[in-house]
């Protein structure tokens, strides 16, 4: 949804990707829930508290509303992380992705059927967490996809992503083509 410029911690730093409002106007006219689900190592470093970070999701929440009608259910981030620098984050939980933490949350929460769902992401951590989930997965070819894996004990590099794609809005056209 946004340009990964490195550790987001101010509103004022945030750059939505040149296609995010066309692809989120396409999924207004689906009958999808969308949530979002985010790795937040930014909170465990000690560089943004955890209110900061979701006054940021929030920011974003109603910048898709505004700017395209569609509505992002809500947000869920990890603000842990295995070798953080503040305590009371240090851990290896199982909301931080590649684990499904989130999705199954999210799951719960709102009655997902997983099954029947897509996990779309610029990183091999949200193809895992999909597919360990039950989702369908799409890698967004971005650059990002390429860095190295985040340090996690839950990486099974043999999880490949269902799709693979150059961009939201091609994200979106998959999942019209493939849905059941």
């Amino acid at each position: 949804m946004i340009k990964d410029n490195g550790h987001l911690t101010q509103i004022e730093d945030i750059e939505f990707a040149v296609d995010v409002f066309p692809a989120f106007r396409l999924f207004k006219s689906m009958d999808f829930k969308l949530i979002v689900v985010t790795n937040q190592a930014v909170v465990a470093r000690g560089m943004i508290d955890e209110a900061g970070v979701s006054e940021i999701n929030q920011y974003i929440l109603d910048e898709v509303y505004k700017n395209t009608g569609c509505k992002i259910e809500k947000f869920y981030f990890c603000p842990h992380h295995p070798n953080a620098n503040i305590e009371e984050y240090r851990e290896n939980c199982e909301c931080r992705k590649p684990k499904p933490g989130m999705l199954m949350q999210a799951a719960r929460e709102f009655g997902i059927d997983l099954s029947q769902s897509y996990m779309i992401g610029d990183r091999l951590s949200d193809v895992i967490a999909g597919a360990k989930a039950g989702c369908r997965t799409i890698l967004l070819a971005t650059g990002k996809h390429e860095d190295a894996p985040i340090e996690s004990d839950a990486f099974d590099l043999e999880i490949k992503p269902d799709f693979t794609c150059s961009n939201l809005t091609e994200a979106v056209e998959i999942i019209n083509k493939t849905r059941s």
